[in-house]
């Protein structure tokens, strides 16, 4: 439930990225994540579906024949956080998985809240934090 003021029922639903490996990311998110399917559809090399990241928030896989021939630029996008309970285990996971860490869990201080952090690389070279409060 929002407690936005100003645009009413606002919060976070989905992010998406795109994929040439429309199967592999969808068992990365669902058997290393635990993530839920939670919709599918399209057919061919236009795949989708969302996947419940467990409280609602879906990542939106979308799979494409091929990459772009272009480097694409992360700005102004980043990375995605995903809010985990225990960072350590959590990268223990995709560790174990085979994809690459780029920053080993760390305690941060964010403004006087102090926090646990990771980073990763994705199925699709998506850059992945894990966040524990």
């Amino acid at each position: 439930m929002s407690t936005n003021a100003v645009i009413e029922g606002l919060g976070f639903h989905h992010a998406a990225l795109q994929t040439t490996d429309y199967e592999g990311t969808k068992r990365f998110y669902t058997e290393v994540l635990g993530c839920r399917l939670a919709r599918e559809w399209g057919s061919g090399d236009r795949r989708l579906c969302l996947l419940d990241l467990g409280d609602g928030g879906c990542i939106e896989v979308i799979g494409a024949a091929e990459a772009p021939t272009e480097p694409v630029q992360q700005f102004p996008m980043i990375h995605l956080a995903l809010r985990v309970a225990d960072v350590d285990a959590a990268i223990a996971r995709v560790r174990a998985a085979g994809r690459t860490v780029t920053l080993e869990p760390r305690d941060a201080d964010l403004g006087g809240k102090s926090v646990r952090i990771a980073f990763f690389l994705g199925p699709c070279g998506e850059l992945l934090e894990f966040f524990q409060e």
